[in-house]
Formats: structure tokens, C-alpha cells, sequence
């Protein structure tokens, strides 16, 4: 917590919370752009952001990307803000505002925790038909080969489609697919109204990253959700969705129950 407000405190800091708030995943050289900073200022600043939490990093070929967390400013401004004084409570309240209303473009979901286990024991987590049913609810299948077909089984309904695809497949490192495809029978299943089942189904298809990167005896797990609409549905369902759906993941590694559904 301490870590946070530190950040927060710096309004160049501050400034560049906004520049990823209004597009995520930027490289050091974009957030550099218009900025009176150096470019070794912007690095020392980030570090301290990613340090506290506020910014996640995920490299992408040679370029090292930076994405806005914010679940540490809304789980202190939930939490503490009246405990604080007003100046602090307003910075925050000002900043959980703007994080919570985003109306830019393809703004990206990113999602960073730490789990007590192995890189192969996360894969299998991820991967594992047995696995996911435990905590998500939903069977995934697949040979998990880049380019191969996935498919999905949840409340007894089977989803397949030609798009529905594995991207990218680094077994115990990073794995990327393309989301599921939106069918009547997946929302009669579910209780979802036709009407909100047509908007997910009008949008463009989307897809998750899962980086997995190994820290003595926990995994860090970032998960970035992207490719949504314009102020399109799913964006917004995805940002309550899947802080739950990785508890509930973190929760069954690291105890051996899963939360419940």
C-alpha cells in the first residue's frame, strides 16, 4: 500500500497512468512522445509504477510494452480512501474515476496476480479440460498448437468455430487465444438474454493472452484481454469477470478447492 501512494504521489507518474489509461500497451519510446521528461526519467518512473503495481510489463518479439493495472488503486480507494486524508482520498478518487470510465478504443484488460505454485502446474490450469471445469466452470479442449481449433464445453453446450483458434502456444511460458464464439445455445444455457447475446455476437472476436513468468516460489500470471469494440459489451463484462475467474484459479492451486461458482 505504501508503494502505491508513493506512485501516486508524483504527477509526472500520474501522467503517465493517464497516457496507458487512454492506450494501453505502449513501448517506453510512445510514452516518451510529447513528454518534457527524459527518456531515462520516464524509465525510472515506470519502474516505480511497476513496482507498486499500478503498470505491468509483457514483451512482445523485441518490444517491452506497458500496460495499466488498476486493482491496486480501486482495492485502496475501496478499502481506505476515508481513512486518509482529503488530499490523498482526492487523487485517488479523481484517478479510480478516470480508470473506471474508459471510453477510448481497444483499451486492453490486463490482469497481474502471483501464484504459489510451478510454471508447469499453471499450464496444466490453463490447458487442462479436468482442470478448468474445477474453477471456470467451462471445459477447454484443444492439441494447444498454434493455428489448431479450440473448443469450448460449458453447461453442456459445446462451442466450436472455425475462428476460434490457439495464436500462440510457449507451453509454461505464454499462451493466446482467440475468445468463444457467442451462440444461442451458450445463452439460453446461461440465462443470457438474446438481446445482450446479439451485441457480444455483433462485436468484433477477441483474444487472451496468459504471460507466465516464474519468481522463485510463486508464478506471476498477467493476463491481457483485447480486440474489443469502441465502448463495445464485452469489455465491460470481461473487467468483473475475470478478476473472479483468477481468484478463483489462485484459489485452487494454492489450496486445493476452488472458489465457488
Amino acid at each position: 500500500m505504501d508503494e502505491v501512494f508513493k506512485a501516486l504521489a508524483d504527477p509526472s507518474r500520474r501522467r503517465l497512468l493517464d497516457r496507458l489509461n487512454a492506450r494501453n500497451g505502449q513501448t517506453l519510446r510512445e510514452l516518451c512522445a510529447g513528454l518534457d521528461m527524459t527518456r531515462q526519467a520516464v524509465s525510472k518512473h515506470l519502474a516505480v509504477l511497476e513496482a507498486a503495481g499500478l503498470v505491468t510489463t509483457l514483451w512482445r518479439g523485441r518490444e517491452k510494452l506497458h500496460y495499466l493495472d488498476a486493482a491496486p488503486v480501486n482495492a485502496i480507494a475501496d478499502r481506505w480512501i476515508s481513512r486518509y486524508d482529503r488530499r490523498r482520498a482526492g487523487v485517488l478518487a479523481d484517478l479510480k474515476t478516470a480508470l473506471e470510465q474508459e471510453t477510448m478504443a481497444d483499451t486492453a484488460f490486463v490482469y497481474t496476480t502471483y501464484i504459489k505454485t510451478t510454471p508447469e502446474r499453471l499450464w496444466e490450469a490453463l490447458t487442462g479440460p479436468a482442470f478448468t471445469r474445477r474453477y471456470w466452470g467451462a471445459e477447454l479442449e484443444s492439441d494447444w498448437a498454434p493455428g489448431s481449433p479450440m473448443t469450448w464445453t460449458e453447461n453442456g453446450n459445446r462451442i466450436a468455430d472455425p475462428e476460434q483458434v490457439v495464436l500462440e502456444s510457449d507451453p509454461f511460458r505464454r499462451l493466446s487465444y482467440t475468445w468463444h464464439t457467442f451462440t444461442p445455445e451458450w445463452a439460453k444455457a446461461g440465462g443470457i438474454p438474446e438481446d445482450l447475446r446479439a451485441r457480444l455476437a455483433a462485436e468484433p472476436r477477441s483474444k487472451v493472452t496468459f504471460d507466465l513468468e516464474q519468481l522463485g516460489e510463486v508464478v506471476k500470471l498477467t493476463v491481457v484481454h483485447d480486440g474489443f469494440a469502441d465502448g463495445g459489451t464485452l469489455r465491460e463484462m470481461v473487467s468483473t469477470a475475470w478478476p473472479h475467474l483468477i481468484s478463483a484459479l489462485k484459489t485452487l492451486l494454492e489450496t486445493g478447492t476452488p472458489l465457488p461458482q
